[in-house]
């Protein structure tokens, strides 16, 4: 590519904003003097001061060849590969075993915990693997997947099921944050996007592999397997991108390049210390707030008394009053927030996260039974469904590569992200009619293709957008950041979904249902295998497709209303030329990078 380099050179990290803090006098991470301006207000400085994973990271960017980079890039991309396919072969299994276990209603239950988890999952890595490293940071989410995985295999009732996928959703989230930011540390501004769109490609196989194999899984009766397997194989496409960092340390350290100081602390002074460092209060009380807010949406059909139960309310509330709570401490207790708070104030960071956020909420409202909405009204199997509910990834992965590369190519990202908004409307929107059993399959692939490009560009440029203004240093917490609105506003959209899909379609079923049948509504609502069975043309099936319908319809047209808030948080932004800055003031890493 014309604008393609591997660059070497060692230059000065760019693009920050604050000032010292006295390390004598405050406990906060070090940031970095102010010493001229850049181009729409950024900053640079002549010196900076990196906590030790940052620190490490750079020098092994500086001692590594052109060849270690490219196996680097090679290996991580393999870890993207096993975790994007067994993430798809976990989606179609998903509605499978929750009916097996007479919950079906549920499925977006633990969609809606683990989204609101993995949220707040990459906010303490973010300090951990800044800390410590990245390899010890990916270890741990590695851990956490595999311990989910093998819960999910060994689960007897839904109540394990859901627990073992809350962590490993949490963990799945995890290690693609942690390579993420992996692949930052060794890429240019201008060209990362290129790099992290092709780490997103897998999606492209994972589309068609994935229902494939969950469908041979459920022929033969033991999906069980499918997480046991998995676990062997995440565990082997890991090793050799974390082998490569792990020896290149080693070689940096005894080079000299990385000092290291040794502290005397205390056990008890340990834990102080990074039990403040990693804001554990801050994060237990975003995760609660969210997770008490969003969840009675789902929880309210199967209370008691609905939406007059006690819990259901007290949840509500207690997840209200949490978030000012929340607010308050990292603007005034907090030793150490997640980014300092003038960052915060950025509004291409601001826009940036509101998009992402905004995105899934609008997306998810109608994608978290769709699928189901697939097999049951249009009667596709469960590999023709995947392959619809996944060409939305298909067109998504396909084309972000060709937008990184207009990005790295002209340097503008705000325009271009402006161009996805028509696209996202008309792919919504077309679902409203296209939603009859009689429509053609294809027509419905074709309207996911469209939502996968509209959404495409928007993360592509909002991913870029969201680490313009800051210093290598605070790369790995914006990210984190970042991704906290997008898994929030994926739990906002599941919560939304999951509050029309178990407060309407029942009611719908039962009214619609013939009155012999009537008995069996709440019966039907909970097993998907059961809404299957009945034939064509009889008044029960009209009753099933009619109640997913009206469900639906209400569904997309929630989902097309939000999109031109996608278009307000663009407008946002700064209107800042990536390639230029870049060529002005340098690079945000450090060594042989691309």
């Amino acid at each position: 590519m014309a604008t393609a380099a591997f660059d070497s050179d060692a230059v000065r990290p760019a693009y920050d904003v604050s000032k010292d803090f006295d390390i004598e006098k405050s406990i906060k991470p070090n940031s970095h003097a102010v010493d001229s301006s850049s181009q729409d207000g950024y900053k640079t400085d002549e010196s900076e001061r990196f906590q030790d994973g940052v620190q490490r990271v750079r020098a092994i960017t500086e001692i590594w060849n052109k060849q270690t980079l490219i196996a680097m890039f090679i290996f991580l991309y393999l870890i993207e590969f096993v975790a994007f396919l067994q993430n798809a072969v976990d989606a179609s299994l998903n509605l499978w075993i929750t009916s097996d276990f007479g919950r079906h209603g549920l499925l977006n239950v633990g969609s809606v915990m683990s989204t609101a988890l993995a949220g707040c999952i990459p906010l303490a890595t973010s300090k951990f693997i800044d800390i410590f490293g990245r390899v010890e940071g990916f270890f741990l989410m590695l851990l956490i997947v595999l311990v989910g995985m093998a819960l999910k295999a060994a689960c007897n009732n839904v109540e394990t099921y859901v627990a073992g996928h809350v962590l490993y959703w949490a963990g799945h989230i995890g290690v693609l944050y942690v390579t993420d930011v992996m692949a930052a540390d060794i890429t240019s501004l201008k060209n990362r996007m290129i790099i992290f769109t092709i780490n997103g490609t897998p999606r492209i196989a994972s589309t068609f592999a994935g229902p494939a194999i969950a469908n041979i899984f459920l022929e033969r009766g033991n999906w069980r397997w499918a997480f046991g397997t998995f676990i062997f194989v995440f565990i082997a496409c890991s090793l050799p991108a974390t082998g490569i960092m792990i020896f290149m340390y080693r070689k940096a350290k005894a080079a000299g390049i990385i000092h290291k100081e040794k502290l005397n602390r205390t056990v008890m002074q340990s834990i102080s210390y990074y039990f403040i460092q990693f804001d554990v209060v801050g994060i237990i009380l975003i995760m609660a707030a969210f997770c008490c807010f969003l969840l009675p949406f789902s929880l309210n059909a199967y209370a008691p008394n609905a939406w007059e139960t006690p819990y259901i309310i007290a949840m509500i509330v207690l997840g209200i009053l949490l978030f000012p709570v929340f607010v308050f401490w990292e603007a005034k207790l907090t030793p150490v927030p997640f980014l300092p708070w003038k960052y915060l104030k950025e509004r291409t960071i601001i826009g940036s996260c509101l998009l992402y956020g905004v995105m899934f909420i609008s997306i998810f409202i109608w994608n978290a039974y769709f699928q189901s909405y697939l097999l049951v009204v249009h009667r596709q199997s469960v590999v023709h469904a995947g392959y619809i509910l996944n060409s939305f990834s298909l067109a998504s992965s396909t084309f972000s590569p060709l937008v990184a590369w207009f990005i790295s190519w002209s340097g503008n990202f705000k325009w271009t992200a402006y161009t996805g908004v028509p696209i996202v409307i008309l792919g919504t929107a077309l679902l409203i009619p296209f939603r009859t059993p009689n429509t053609n399959p294809g027509v419905i692939a074709f309207t996911q293709v469209l939502v996968g490009l509209g959404t495409g560009i928007f993360s592509t440029c909002a991913q870029l957008a969201v680490m313009v203004p800051v210093t290598h240093q605070e790369i790995a917490a914006v990210n984190a950041i970042w991704g906290l609105f997008g898994s929030f506003g994926s739990s906002i959209g599941y919560a939304i979904a999951g509050a029309l899909w178990n407060n309407i379609l029942p009611a719908q079923l039962y009214e619609r249902l013939p009155e012999a049948s009537k008995v069996n509504a709440t019966l039907i609502f909970g097993d998907i295998k059961e809404q299957l069975v009945f034939l064509d043309g009889t008044p029960e099936r009209n009753a099933v497709v009619g109640a997913y319908q009206h469900v639906m319809r209400l569904m997309v047209i929630t989902g097309v209303c939000l999109v031109p808030f996608c278009m307000a948080s663009i407008y946002l932004w700064k209107n800042i030329n990536v390639r230029k800055l870049e060529e002005e003031k340098g690079k945000q890493t450090k060594g042989t990078v691309f």
